[in-house]
């Protein structure tokens, strides 16, 4: 049983207080609910939706700005800032200075393209039958970027593994037998994201490949390489190695899958070729909506995934498909949508990759532009909630604040940040940005991260 629920500013419940089967489900005041369902339990008291007009004591601010950058803990490098729903900050240190992010570049990421993207569509993945010269028949599997697919059965309960290689396995081979076809061969086609799927410097902070793997037009549990299945696919805290050939291990997969199915499947290895032009598919499963699939990329700060979401952008804008292009879309419609970008450098859409900078001015403008209904709600409702869900789960520092902080943690070698959009005990809201850069104490940095943030619910 949760503690306490937030609503994310703007959001109200939906069916007019309506408990359905145990659960309470919120939709935006304009209509559009939240990504898959989003739901509480029955029992759970919920906080009022917050008044986005009240003013943060300007001079408790500062105390805690004060507070956090002479923690002994924190070094020299840190900026912060702190900022109203209208977009005044109130308080802050070095906010224009342009440090190293780390997975806080996510937000940049997922605010231009749920802005901009589709955020109720969703990818498909399908099979497509070629019959050559001699009358052979080969199946070929296509996807357009689900990199959550799972092995199995499709599972509507889950974002990783909605889209089932099993059920497609399934519809595929009942689709062949109606036209009297009983043996293929099985190839796939990954050109979607073209040749370049690795942003320039991203190897240096990929040790052992745990934290990125390319692209990808498909891909099993984003290539998560496990001994043994996870009880529940959504929810996990370990980095195991990912595989660098991602679509050609699903095919591989989808290729023993069908033969179960009894359709006989040639021996050959699963080879890389061109879907034919004009081609009906055999048989398709759909990953989660987008929205969903963004919640999970923010909540696990899946660097594959983020990089994914700058491609598809990418591609919808009809820039360069490659992570260059990437950057460039997403700072374009930051641009666009009014944030200011100055001393931002964008070496992926992750933050993983050496060399990206930005400021805590722009951090903390991404999340106001969360607070505003109607931007990119898929941006705000991702956010993990601080001791409750995602990779903030175990940084929550004073438990009268569960369940009123949303927001996006940072963690590479030098560097521990955060930022996000809080709902504040007394009403009112806020956002907020911390970017620590070479702390004297990582773990008493992130400690005093973590009580400054917590602090921000009591303005």
């Amino acid at each position: 049983m949760l503690a306490s629920v937030a609503l994310a500013a703007g959001y109200v419940v939906a069916d007019g207080n309506d408990w359905v089967d145990g659960a309470l489900t919120f939709a935006a005041v304009d209509g559009t609910t939240f990504a898959d369902a989003r739901t509480v339990r029955a029992g759970t008291p919920l906080v009022a939706p917050a008044d986005r007009d009240k003013a943060i004591d300007a001079a408790a601010a500062a105390k805690l700005v004060d507070r956090l950058c002479a923690d002994k803990a924190v070094g020299k490098d840190v900026s912060v800032a702190v900022m109203q729903a209208d977009g005044t900050v109130v308080s802050s240190h070095q906010p224009d200075t342009a440090r190293e992010p780390a997975s806080t570049m996510k937000t940049l990421t997922s605010l231009a393209a749920a802005s901009v993207l589709d955020m109720g569509s969703t990818l498909e993945t399908r099979t497509l039958l070629a019959t050559g010269s001699d009358g052979s028949s080969t199946v070929i599997l296509s996807g357009e970027g689900d990199m959550l697919l799972g092995a199995g059965a499709s599972d509507a309960a889950h974002v990783n593994g909605r889209a089932g290689l099993a059920t497609l396995a399934q519809d595929t081979a009942q689709a062949l037998r109606k036209q009297g076809v009983t043996k293929v061969t099985v190839d796939y086609d990954d050109s979607l994201f073209g040749d370049e799927r690795y942003p320039a410097r991203i190897s240096e902070n990929n040790g052992d490949q745990l934290y990125y793997t390319g692209v990808s037009s498909m891909a099993i549990d984003g290539g998560r390489q496990r001994v043994r299945p996870l009880d529940d696919p959504d929810t996990f805290e370990d980095y195991p190695q990912l595989s660098q050939t991602t679509a050609q291990d699903t095919a591989a997969t989808f290729r023993t899958l069908l033969a179960a199915q009894g359709i006989t499947v040639q021996a050959a290895a699963p080879e890389q070729v061109a879907v034919p032009e004009h081609r009906t598919a055999l048989a398709s499963v759909s990953s989660a909506p987008l929205s969903a699939v963004m919640a999970f990329m923010l909540q696990h700060s899946d660097n594959t995934l983020a990089e994914l979401f700058g491609r598809l952008l990418a591609l919808h804008e009809g820039v360069a498909n490659s992570p260059q292009g990437a950057t460039q879309a997403v700072l374009a419609q930051l641009d666009k949508l009014g944030v200011d970008t100055d001393g931002v450098t964008m070496a992926d859409c992750s933050g993983l990759s050496p060399g990206s900078r930005l400021t805590v001015s722009t951090l903390a403008q991404v999340q106001q532009r969360n607070l505003e209904i109607g931007i990119a709600p898929a941006a705000a409702e991702g956010l993990s909630m601080a001791g409750l869900v995602g990779t903030a789960a175990t940084r929550l520092a004073d438990a009268d604040a569960s369940g009123l902080l949303r927001v996006k943690t940072g963690s590479l070698g030098t560097v521990t940040s955060m930022a996000g959009n809080v709902s504040r005990e007394g009403g009112g809201v806020a956002a907020f940005a911390v970017i620590v850069n070479n702390p004297s104490d990582m773990a008493g940095a992130r400690t005093a991260v973590n009580r400054f943030v917590a602090a921000l619910a009591r303005l």
